[in-house]
């Protein structure tokens, strides 16, 4: 009887799983993401896994800046944003990411993507997940990563501008994952994750670069306009250094050779704009910060100019095409910008403003051409390494 039932059980016994070779498995199919580009088919699991992945690992990225909030989270912004917010925003996320990416893996629809978002929302909730305890920190720390800026703008920007890029396409056919996306991406994060150094360095070469031009009188005059005109105000002194200043990049070789990064991409989306050398974003934000602080303007003014820079300077970038009607010859928009970043013969050097269209016209160096958009992006000549670092090396290699 004993004999019988091994037999049996022989028989029915499923085979043995090799847990690492599964674990390979997801892992290989999942960094192999990191190398694709172009159009996502729906009704595979794919599109629904990569979107569950991602906000999975957000959320394991916000858990773990919780953990350590003094090394991991912007002062600045810390006293933006509510906490009660976040971990609901959290809590939603972890519910559809793992409820999304369960289902996948039962219907056997892309399995290795799934489990892979399905295991980071279960090590995220094992860490504390939508109620994890906020850590201790010091206030007064000045050496941190910004990674709940990365995070938060990350998310705010995919979701506002990819959405407004499918409604509102200037090139219709363009993929998501377009070419190169994975470059920008890395740059996107950098840029956001260096902010506390960047404030450093932006912060002290401001007031002790640009002190000594301070005059009372000028900026209690200022602070004593009205905050609308204060604002346009603010926005065009900024934008009137940034056009000289970008000028400048173009025109002046060694300058260029920084600048061209970021000319460097040959498909615009939201994404794109976050392509630049770190030195070039540390010197053009001490100039237009420089003297937005000499002359004075008030805070809530300050800050609402950082709103729509960040905000425009995302936009202008982006794949996105309204009819702007006589409004785009005063306001730069993502028709204007792209001309910017053509390597068409008539846009070269040209379109430099970044907020009023005005400023090109007046002094004589807006594209007049009668094509809508443009026919091709990026450096003439295609010389501009791929790739992060070698972008960030490439101004410091010596020219044959």
């Amino acid at each position: 009887m004993k004999e019988n039932f091994k037999h049996l059980a022989s028989k029915v016994a499923m085979p043995a799983i090799d847990m690492s070779e599964v674990a390979n498995e997801v892992i290989s199919e999942t960094s192999s993401l990191l190398n694709k580009e172009g159009e996502i088919k729906q009704g595979y699991g794919m599109a629904s896994g990569i979107f569950s992945l991602c906000l999975a690992i957000l959320c394991f990225l916000g858990v773990i800046a919780f953990h350590f909030p003094e090394y991991l989270t912007t002062p600045e912004l810390r006293d933006v944003y509510n906490t009660a917010d976040i971990r609901q925003i959290m809590f939603f996320a972890l519910l559809f990411s793992g409820g999304w990416s369960f289902s996948n893996i039962l219907l056997n629809r892309k399995r290795n993507i799934n489990l892979a978002a399905f295991f980071f929302v279960m090590i995220t909730v094992a860490l504390g997940g939508s109620r994890v305890h906020v850590g201790d920190y010091n206030h007064e720390n000045a050496y941190y990563l910004g990674l709940d800026w990365f995070i938060l703008d990350l998310l705010g920007s995919s979701i506002i501008f990819v959405l407004l890029e499918k409604i509102f396409p200037l090139y219709k056919g363009q993929t998501l994952f377009r070419k190169a996306w994975q470059n920008d991406l890395i740059h996107f994060g950098f840029n956001h994750l260096l902010i506390g150094f960047m404030l450093l360095v932006v912060n002290f070469t401001i007031h002790y670069g640009f002190g000594w031009l301070v005059k009372h009188s000028l900026q209690e005059f200022i602070q004593s306009i009205w905050f609308f005109p204060q604002l346009l105000l603010c926005i065009f002194i900024a934008d009137f250094v940034e056009y000289w200043t970008h000028r400048s990049y173009h025109e002046v070789p060694f300058l260029w050779k920084y600048h061209s990064i970021h000319h460097s991409s040959e498909v615009m989306d939201w994404l794109a704009g976050s392509r630049l050398h770190i030195l070039e974003i540390i010197v053009t934000r001490v100039l237009i910060l420089g003297a937005l602080y000499v002359m004075g303007f008030s805070k809530n003014v300050l800050d609402m100019y950082i709103l729509i820079v960040g905000f425009q300077s995302v936009f202008n970038h982006s794949n996105v095409h309204l009819n702007w009607g006589p409004l785009r010859y005063i306001l730069v928009t993502p028709d204007f910008h792209h001309w910017h970043h053509s390597s068409d013969d008539i846009a070269i050097d040209k379109n430099y403003a970044a907020h009023f269209a005005f400023i090109d016209y007046i002094f004589g160096s807006a594209v007049d051409s009668e094509k809508q958009f443009p026919d091709k992006y990026g450096v003439v000549g295609n010389y501009v390494p791929h790739g992060f670092l070698k972008q960030q090396l490439f101004p410091f290699k010596l020219q044959k």
